[in-house]
């Protein structure tokens, strides 16, 4: 396991983390370790771990702390010892392990060791234009960053799309800069460029990006750090793998995650006629040893570690077939990350088609939660995890509920189904589902034949009619697959509890406070190519809400300017299939072009959304939306 601390739900991100973990602090952490020579490491903020961990390069006399209950404890593989006994150590200098430390280096100055240098990890600090605030280091908007698994290799491209939505919290000069690592982990290019200067969307598409730098077919990653921010600190974006080879594949998912995970799930095993390829990307400048990564069938408990070591900033692709040769859908796999990688992809290759799709963090802090079984009759339904049901004249949708908590062992599961307008249509008890469950269902199996053609949605919900816990991180997997061409797509997320007066801890969640004030802001890019976008708007309501949303779509273009608005409402526990198309005319359209995009707002309850593309052959894309 890398000793580091990353993200933890009840505080947020861990900014430390990625002060250490940039790549380009990964530069200036291997400068400041051949400069010291035999160091002692003061350790005022606790963070010597994580700085250990991802530059292992310092030779390290000890560890020293100020605080009395710290003496003793393991930081970095050192035993912590008294600050007072600093100036014993025979090393060369000493570093203190903080950012911004000009003040606690005057009061340390004296105490040092004789002959010994000084040093902070203010040599190891981003260039002053990575950074958005010049002022305070350690201030997350400095750090607005993600990974993308980024390929152009002769048969797939990929495309990033997001928008400057920072211009929309006062934000006046946006910046994205980008690094591109190879599948060695080689650096292929470092760039940067302006984003709009108003809420406009932004583009990266390998092609592009392969003419401008003259480069090779290249399977690798994308680093990209955004300056210049306000309001959010993580660069979220959709992401297109699409076909330049005249093949069929096309497959788009959401943003990375920035934060790496000690495990993640929701990996499906694949059928008897599919190849499931899992593409690990190392998240830092330091080796992931062999060993260190492992898969685990899901609930076995008997993980199979990868004799494989993983160079700096690598990408290697796995066949699970490799590991687990006799496992196949609907079975599914834990990956044992280590807190090395962010949220993984996985490939799915099936009949010449090829589809990309992105397993979850699963939580290691839940514990099953007694409350869930007892929630008061005015929390109505409670968690809900609402998925499409695509138009079922041409689809068929299937759903495989994935536990996403170590502790999880079992969850006692119902399928509600819902017609566009709100009317419930059928239900589906799945019993309580241990840990190791391979059951997937088929709304095929559950609805009559002609229901729903233009499709719906369902909903996972908690039944306790025969005992079982909860935790509230109800996770599922959705498969789609078109009738005629047999391309699929699949996405997955987990649950929440959706438009309700009454609150349970942090639920239901809301960008603006507790209820009533919950909104949506839904990004849909628009499609590209000859490709046509859309998206399915869910309206899930765990108890009474209003009947219909008041949901606005807003037609912007590249450079952030609102070309044209559409009014539509859906109808409470409904859904809604949006095509730009149907609400916009092609002028507009044209207008926006292919860096413009739809923002779907609503200040009346909150919505919840998939999107994706469709090529009009019987290809098409299909993830979970973001928001902003």
């Amino acid at each position: 396991m890398l000793d580091i601390e990353t993200f933890d739900n009840s505080r947020g991100g861990n900014v430390a983390y990625k002060a250490l973990a940039h790549p380009l602090a990964a530069r200036g952490l291997a400068a400041l370790a051949a400069q010291a020579g035999s160091v002692a490491v003061f350790d005022p903020d606790g963070i010597a771990g994580p700085l250990l961990a991802l530059c292992p390069d310092f030779d390290v006399e000890g560890v020293y702390v100020q605080d009395i209950q710290a003496i003793g404890q393991i930081r970095g593989g050192h035993v912590a010892r008294a600050l007072v006994d600093l100036p014993e150590a025979r090393v060369e200098s000493v570093l203190i392990a903080a950012f911004d430390a000009g003040r606690i280096a005057e009061r340390l100055r004296r105490f040092l060791p004789p002959g010994a240098v000084l040093l902070t990890l203010d040599g190891a600090k981003l260039p002053t234009l990575w950074r958005t605030n010049p002022a305070r280091y350690l201030d997350a908007v400095n750090f607005a960053t993600n990974f993308v698994f980024f390929r152009d290799d002769g048969h797939f491209a990929t495309r990033l799309t997001t928008a400057n939505y920072w211009a929309g919290y006062g934000a006046k000069t946006v910046r994205f800069f980008h690094i591109l690592f190879d599948a060695t982990g080689a650096k292929l290019a470092e760039w940067d460029d302006s984003a709009p200067a108003g809420p406009g969307g932004y583009v990266l598409d390998s092609r592009v990006v392969r003419e401008r730098f003259g480069l090779g077919p290249f399977t690798g990653q994308l680093f990209i750090h955004a300056t210049g921010i306000a309001g959010h600190d993580v660069v979220k974006y959709a992401l297109d793998t699409y076909a330049t080879d005249n093949s069929a594949s096309l497959s788009c998912t959401h943003d990375a995650n920035a934060w790496p995970s000690e495990r993640f799930a929701g990996l499906p095993a694949p059928r008897a006629d599919e190849q499931v390829t899992l593409w690990i990307q190392n998240s830092h400048a330091v080796p992931i040893p062999a060993s260190a990564l492992a898969l685990d069938r899901m609930g076995a408990n008997a993980p199979v570690p990868l004799d494989v070591e993983v160079p700096p900033f690598a990408t290697l692709a796995l066949d699970v077939a490799d590991v687990f040769p006799g496992l196949h859908w609907p079975a599914q796999i834990e990956f044992l990350a280590g807190r090395h990688v962010v949220r993984p992809r996985y490939e799915v290759r099936r009949a010449g088609r090829t589809r990309i799709a992105h397993v979850n963090v699963e939580r290691g802090d839940l514990r099953p939660d007694p409350g869930i079984k007892t929630l008061h009759p005015a929390m109505g339904r409670g968690f809900l995890l609402p998925f499409p049901v695509l138009p079922r004249t041409r689809f068929k949708t299937i759903l495989l509920p994935t536990p996403m908590a170590a502790s999880e062992t079992n969850t006692p599961l119902r399928v509600d189904v819902f017609a566009p307008g709100g009317a419930k249509l059928a239900e589906h008890f799945m019993g309580v589902l241990p840990r190791d469950h391979d059951c997937a269902v088929d709304l095929d199996d559950i609805l009559p034949p002609g229901a729903l053609p233009d499709g719906g949605h369902a909903e996972l919900v908690y039944d306790f009619r025969n005992g079982g816990d909860a935790n509230g991180w109800l996770h599922a997997l959705f498969r789609f697959e078109d009738r005629a061409s047999g391309h699929a797509a699949e996405s997955s997320f987990g649950a929440h509890i959706f438009n309700t007066l009454m609150v349970y801890k942090n639920e239901p969640q809301s960008y603006t406070g507790k209820p009533p004030g919950l909104s949506t802001r839904l990004f849909l890019k628009l499609g590209f190519g000859g490709r046509e976008t859309f998206c399915v708007l869910i309206y899930p309501a765990s108890g009474p809400w209003l009947e219909t949303s008041s949901t606005m779509l807003e037609l912007y273009d590249g450079e952030g300017a609102l070309l044209d608005t559409a009014q539509l409402t859906i109808a409470c526990a409904g859904s809604f299939i949006v095509r730009p198309s149907e609400h916009f005319t092609a002028a507009r359209l044209s207008a926006a072009g292919e860096c413009g995009y739809v923002l779907i707002r609503d200040t009346t309850c909150r919505l919840f959304g998939f999107h994706g593309v469709d090529d009009g052959a019987g290809g098409f894309s299909f993830d979970h939306m973001f928001g902003f």
